[in-house]
């Protein structure tokens, strides 16, 4: 195990470059599962979730090469069968997304519960309900068995646009016979990544971008060569991090269609970037102050589905609200146990209320102090960093390995701005 010890208070100054985008590698790598062709996948992050899933890829027989420090060349040419490895999917949530590729490609998956972030209930009936709208028996006997003779097209409407569910049932759909339409459809960047990446393998998907899919099968898919796009979430934190020490931060590698309600969100807590082709810069010595409502009302943040705010930014944009002027609410309205992590930038000193599991008002600017921290999933981790190296005195923060989950050496990237961070053994 681990641990960050992090001195904060000093401004940050420099250029960083994010990873690809952890939510659209995870279906990618899975989706590689579905032709026997190498596919070699380009910017991937070299975060720990990624190396769980390789193992998997590889204990079902594939054969998976660097080929540089981010791209991976993936050739499924032996298969050891449909069974997963237990111990390794509960350690990720992202094994779910194996169940579809497996079950277009040999018609049966045999799925161990996936494992991820405790951030509350994380409903996997969506994914089994596209199934079952394909064709296929789902069992459930401590593990879920998926099986089907054939796979067919359908009209299928989800009853949540869960990210992983949608994922699910378009990798599923893409070798199934006849046409698939998914209505309330999950549309996000990395579904949208997830998409483009099996158009290059030779499926037909079209409405990408949309709420509604529609994939018309084919027989069989070839490799590809596909690029990750840069992960926006970790240039949220970027530009979050940036307001919070009152630093210049110049951010590469953006992707500006991505940023667009992160934008309008960040503007209200008073922060200014400028985008000029695909490079962000965040200006120093800005004073953060909460945008109040028309007629003075106290604003509220909530998130939703693309291309509402994104849940995985909402740690991150309340850390930054402890040093703004004013009083804003959050409203997590995704998952009942994301808002938790708040008791610790309480105890740094930051003035938080927490009315129920899913509604925090954060009233600022506060001082925040050196504090004993454990981070408990990736994004609150990463806000805790954030909050540390804002902070007056030092900060120890446990449990990085969530941390590591998410984000490529961040103490590295951070070291190189001038932030004082380092990774020690507990």
């Amino acid at each position: 195990m681990e641990k960050f010890i992090i001195e904060g208070g000093k401004v940050l100054n420099g250029r960083i470059r994010p990873g690809g985008s952890k939510n659209e590698v995870l279906p990618v790598l899975a989706a590689t599962l579905l032709s026997d062709k190498t596919s070699v996948i380009q910017n991937i992050p070299r975060i720990a979730d990624i190396f769980v899933l390789i193992k998997i890829l590889e204990h079902l027989g594939a054969e998976v090469i660097w080929q540089n420090e981010h791209t991976l060349a993936v050739t499924p040419k032996g298969f050891n069968g449909s069974d997963l490895p237990l111990d390794l999917c509960r350690s990720l949530r992202a094994s779910i997304l194996l169940a579809g590729p497996l079950l277009a490609r040999f018609g049966s998956v045999i799925l161990p519960p996936p494992g991820g972030d405790v951030i509350g209930r994380r409903r996997l009936d969506t994914h089994f309900l596209g199934f079952s709208a394909l064709g296929a028996r789902v069992h459930f006997d401590e593990v879920f068995r998926v099986q089907a003779k054939k796979l067919v097209g359908a009209d299928i409407f989800l009853d949540e646009p869960s990210v992983t569910g949608t994922e699910n049932i378009i990798m599923a759909a893409v070798l199934a016979a006849g046409t698939t339409v998914i209505h309330n459809a999950a549309c996000e960047p990395h579904v949208q990544g997830l998409c483009r990446m099996l158009l290059a393998m030779g499926a037909r998907i079209s409405g990408i971008g949309s709420n509604c899919l529609t994939i018309v099968g084919v027989t069989e898919l070839g490799g590809c060569e596909h690029r990750i796009g840069s992960d926006y979430l970790e240039i949220g934190s970027y530009v979050g991090l940036a307001a919070m020490t009152q630093s210049e931060l110049i951010i590469e590698d953006v992707q500006f269609a991505d940023m667009r309600m992160i934008q309008m969100v960040m503007t209200k807590l008073g922060i200014a970037f400028e985008l000029q082709g695909t490079t962000l810069t965040v200006k120093p010595h800005h004073e953060l102050r909460m945008q109040a409502d028309f007629l003075g009302q106290i604003p509220q943040i909530a998130d939703g589905p693309w291309p509402m705010f994104p849940t995985d930014m909402m740690s991150i944009v309340i850390t930054v609200a402890t040093q703004a002027v004013g009083t804003v609410i959050f409203f997590e309205k995704m998952f009942d146990g994301r808002m938790f992590f708040v008791d610790s930038l309480v105890a740094m000193g930051a003035k938080i209320i927490m009315c129920d599991p899913h509604r925090v008002v954060v009233t600022g600017p506060a001082q925040l102090y050196g504090s004993t921290l454990e981070s408990p999933d990736v994004r609150a981790g990463m806000a805790l960093v954030l909050a540390a190296l804002a902070a007056k005195g030092k900060s120890t923060i446990y449990n990085i390995r969530h941390i590591d989950r998410g984000y490529e050496k961040v103490e590295t990237k951070l070291q190189r701005l001038g932030a004082r961070i380092e990774r020690l053994k507990e």
